[in-house]
Parts: structure tokens; C-alpha cells; sequence
């Protein structure tokens, strides 16, 4: 059995591993730096999973409203993660609805993910909890 629960700041070591799981190594410092940021806004929520024991932290769910012209206003799952030993156990469908409830308490009813193209396991997850392929697009960027 799982728990899923807000993230705490805590939390930080664990989810660093996620991260690097996922193929982004990122320094411990920058993770604690980013998740107070994170704790401290109104617009970013974060659910962890957590094992019955407590013991460890098998994976998160990063959501952000958002708000455009062009789009409206929606949530946004972020980044999506789940540890390697879990994966294909229904854990990343656990951490996706929980992710939806929160929309809705906030009085949303849209909610956009963006996977990349080079993570084709991702692809009939979504696809198989309802999400529907909506775009393809390239990510242009440039450190200024």
C-alpha cells in the first residue's frame, strides 16, 4: 500500500535520485533550492508516493496552473516520475489522479502533460488513462 501526500521539504535527498533515475542528475543543493521555491507558490503543487513503511519515496507528481491567451487557464503536469523498482505497478496512474483531484479542487478541468518523443514508454501510458495527443511540437532553448 501507498501513501500519497504533499511534498515536504524534506523529501529533497529522495527526489534527487528520482531525478537522476529519469536521465536528470541535478546536485542535491539545486533540488532543495528549487522545491522551496516550489513549496513557497500557489501555482505549483507536488504529490509524493510514499511506501506503507515510510520507508522510502517511490515517485512524484509535479503539477503547475497556468494560465495563457491562447490556451486558458489548465494544470500542467511538470514532471512525473516513478522509481524504476515500481514502475508498471500502477503507481504513475495513482500519482496522475491524484494529480487531477487537485485540479478540480482548484476548479480546473483541463489538464495538459508534454512527453518526449524520446520516452516512447510514456506514450501509451498517457494514452491508456485517457489522454489524448493534442500537438507535436520541437522545444527550442537558449541560455542567455
Amino acid at each position: 500500500m501507498i501513501q500519497i501526500r504533499p511534498i515536504r521539504a524534506t523529501d529533497a535527498r529522495q527526489v534527487t535520485g528520482l531525478l537522476a533515475q529519469l536521465g536528470y542528475p541535478t546536485e542535491f543543493d539545486e533540488v532543495t533550492s528549487r522545491l522551496s521555491g516550489i513549496l513557497g507558490s500557489p501555482w505549483q503543487h507536488v504529490l509524493v508516493a510514499v511506501a506503507a513503511d515510510g520507508s522510502r519515496l517511490d515517485g512524484y507528481v509535479s503539477v503547475e496552473r497556468r494560465l495563457s491567451l491562447s490556451g486558458g487557464e489548465r494544470v500542467e503536469i511538470t514532471d512525473l516520475v516513478v522509481d524504476s523498482q515500481v514502475r508498471r505497478s500502477g503507481l504513475g496512474r495513482a500519482l496522475v489522479a491524484a494529480a487531477e483531484r487537485w485540479a478540480l479542487q482548484e476548479g480546473l478541468h483541463t489538464v495538459l502533460v508534454r512527453s518526449n518523443v524520446a520516452r516512447g514508454e510514456s506514450h501509451p501510458f498517457y494514452a491508456g488513462i485517457g489522454y489524448q495527443r493534442t500537438k507535436t511540437s520541437h522545444t527550442y532553448r537558449k541560455e542567455i
